[in-house]
């Protein structure tokens, strides 16, 4: 296996630049998951590390080998993609190796590695089937048997999971994380699914408009997020925010109709900012009625209910224990000032 390593990455399409100088380091071994909304060149940058899209400028190393201008099947890299692209009139054991068999593997080796990936992946039944007489979930696990055979120096996943229903896509994520510790492989992954990003990632790289907004281990990333793009992309429900502005003691939430004060850098009255609370941060204060219940969703263990301030602002409050909102009920709103964050309102910039 080896690291990735990226130095002033760019890509233009004409004169069009969508990948703006990224710098990344991957260490070997580790597991770095490429997030953020559609458009911000989450895939583009991934597709350019397997050498499916031309580097503008800058510098693609793998282990300790430049691959910049290399081309894809020289560099040490396999590819999973959103859509499984099995061959539909070949056997899972033909598509498994497939790619052998056009590098010019002789038939024991690819059957021993064949059959090796297929132990590790739960496909030994399976082998003499066709994709057509196989569930989605197989299909994928297929699709990554076929990475998995070519013995590769980084694994990289585009999506995989996009194609299917909740249920697999959970067990699937279980079938990734069990692989990454079983082989112990550098694997960069690509989703707009932060739920698959929290609970995959060694490391999450947040893109924003061909950037990396932040780098972070996942709950480095919720607690201490650098900015409010990714304060609100990373936590689902999304962060709750409201306009604020910096007052003599505090910052005044209009909304809240209140001066918090909170353990941050005063950044001088008259400021404008954006104050930021997590819903499982807040409580709802049943003797007060400053705000009204127009949601609730329970989904058993937690129930989530939807506030609306008298001024039309709208708020997530996660709930838990046996006394919960209903809709319509009149509800006032409690929490730890320590708890909330601060941004500034242009630059978007966390105040600490």
């Amino acid at each position: 296996m080896a690291g990735v390593s990226l130095t002033g990455a760019i890509k233009r399409y004409g004169a069009t630049q969508v990948i703006h100088g990224i710098d990344l380091e991957v260490r070997d071994g580790e597991f770095v998951v490429f997030v953020g909304p559609s458009g911000c060149g989450k895939s583009t940058l991934l597709r350019m590390i397997a050498g499916l899209e031309e580097t503008s400028e800058g510098r693609i190393e793998i282990g300790d080998r430049d691959v910049t201008r290399e081309d894809p099947a020289e560099r040490g890299v396999a590819m999973v993609f959103q859509t499984y692209a099995l061959y539909p009139h070949m056997t899972v054991e033909e598509n498994m190796g497939f790619g052998l068999r056009m590098t010019g593997h002789d038939k024991a080796e690819i059957k021993r590695k064949v059959g090796a990936a297929a132990t590790v992946l739960q496909l030994d039944p399976l082998l003499k089937r066709k994709p057509a007489a196989l569930s989605g979930g197989q299909r994928q696990r297929v699709a990554i048997g076929r990475a998995v055979v070519r013995e590769p120096d980084v694994f990289l996943f585009d999506e995989p999971l996009s194609n299917l229903d909740a249920e697999l896509r959970v067990e699937m994520r279980v079938e990734i994380a069990r692989l990454h510790k079983e082989f112990d492989a550098t694997m960069i992954y690509v989703t707009h699914d932060q739920v698959e990003a929290m609970t995959l990632a060694d490391k999450i790289v947040v893109l924003k408009d061909g950037r990396i907004e932040q780098v972070g281990a996942p709950l480095e990333l919720y607690r201490d997020p650098d900015n409010r793009f990714v304060a609100g992309f990373i936590g689902s429900p999304s962060m709750n925010f409201l306009e604020a502005e910096a007052v003599a003691g505090g910052f005044r939430v209009p909304a809240l109709d209140r001066v918090l004060e909170v353990p941050v850098r005063h950044p001088g009255e008259g400021t404008k900012v954006v104050i930021g609370l997590r819903p499982e941060h807040l409580e709802t204060d049943r003797a007060a009625s400053g705000m009204t219940v127009t949601l609730t969703e329970a989904l058993g263990g937690v129930s989530y209910a939807y506030l609306e301030t008298k001024g039309g602002e709208r708020l997530v409050v996660e709930e838990r224990g046996d006394t919960r909102s209903s809709d319509g009920d009149r509800v006032g709103l409690t929490f730890d000032a320590g708890r909330v964050m601060v941004f500034d309102a242009e630059s978007g910039l966390r105040i600490r």
